[in-house]
């Protein structure tokens, strides 16, 4: 049986926890008529046939209807329900959520024995007892009979949040901005999902390498300023980085071809000023002439490289429709163009070299 939401109000000498406002009153079908019966007939002696005593837990009490003592259990409703009032029985007032209902029963027991608190020092251990104690006053059904067990039905697992403390996603964010500055080549990709398949079979789609030979001067002459800037942001965090391994295999390659193409100069000056006025002047040109080609070889692979990431590039900016992604897309592909004109030049320039050499 049920009886409807009663309005609590409690003395100042109750138990110390303040019960919500309402709840669900819930008693043997007999004594739920008397009750119903009693409120309907607006007796003003209901405080003489209804009275509601909690115990010192909060959790149990006795609930006496015209003296006679019912076992009462407070437990916890599934989810919060709306009470609402009407007069008229078509406008209809919110007047409090409910999320609670006393259970009274005729064979409880009147006063059950208060659990005796072991206070252990552990903070885990104690967490884990409060939450055993709440779990036996969680009520796993609704209050119509349609939902029975719809805690178990209908109601998933609550989702534990995983908590970090802010410091330290700062300290993660700067750690990996400052990798960022310091790393040879930063490569991005976009990935749309009904394209994964075919950028699967590109590999990586839109790899911006800032290491490119063509930039190299360029990166080193205004890179060494950046560098002491973020290194001043980044003084607290150690650099130690476990992720720097794991940079692509590829990146190093462009990195031993940009360093082989300074060196090579930097031999082919000296060459030339030795060179200068010897007699080992052929066998020396030669040896330059060797090393031009060499580099006009790397320079080779390294433009078809760019040239095919300039068309991967065009193709996937027609494939786009979104504006604000085509205009970075083309950002990027403005900067592949960049790098191969910087290399066509390069190439250009390097050949020269090895004419004028072929003509002494």
């Amino acid at each position: 049986g049920r009886a409807g939401a009663g309005g609590m109000s409690k003395g100042k000498d109750d138990a110390p926890h303040e019960l919500e406002s309402q709840f669900v009153l819930r008693l043997p079908p007999e004594y739920a008529s008397t009750v119903r019966r009693a409120v309907q007939s607006g007796n003003v002696n209901l405080k003489d046939r209804l009275t509601i005593e909690l115990h010192a837990d909060g959790r149990h009490g006795i609930v006496r209807v015209d003296r006679v003592p019912l076992a009462a259990k407070l437990v916890d409703l599934p989810c919060i329900i709306e009470s609402l009032k009407t007069i008229d029985k078509k406008t209809f007032y919110k007047t409090a959520d409910i999320c609670q209902m006393l259970v009274c029963t005729v064979d409880g027991d009147l006063y059950p024995p208060l659990e005796e608190q072991t206070v252990t020092t552990d903070p885990k251990a104690n967490k884990k007892k409060d939450k055993d104690r709440e779990k036996k006053f969680i009520w796993n059904h609704g209050i119509t009979l349609p939902l029975k067990n719809v805690r178990k039905r209908r109601f998933r697992k609550t989702a534990k949040k995983k908590y970090i403390e802010s410091p330290d996603v700062e300290k993660e964010v700067k750690r990996l901005l400052s990798t960022d500055a310091e790393a040879v080549s930063v490569r991005w990709e976009v990935i749309a999902e009904d394209e994964t398949k075919e950028v699967d079979n590109h590999g990586s789609l839109t790899s911006l390498d800032i290491s490119s030979p063509g930039m190299s001067g360029h990166k080193q002459g205004h890179g060494s300023s950046e560098h002491d800037e973020l290194r001043e942001i980044f003084n607290d965090i150690s650099s130690s980085s476990e992720d720097e391994d794991e940079r692509d295999h590829h990146d190093d390659e462009d990195l031993n071809i940009m360093d082989t193409e300074e060196d090579l100069e930097r031999q082919l000056q000296d060459k030339l000023n030795e060179s200068d006025g010897q007699q080992q002047e052929n066998e020396g040109s030669n040896q330059i002439a060797m090393g031009i080609q060499k580099q006009i070889d790397n320079l080779k692979s390294k433009l078809q490289e760019t040239q095919d990431r300039r068309k991967r590039q065009e193709d996937l900016i027609m494939k786009v429709e979104n504006l604000a992604l085509k205009t970075r897309l083309q950002a990027v592909l403005d900067e592949f163009k960049q790098q191969e004109e910087r290399e066509k030049q390069q190439m250009a320039s390097l050949q020269e070299q090895l004419e004028s050499l072929m003509e002494k």
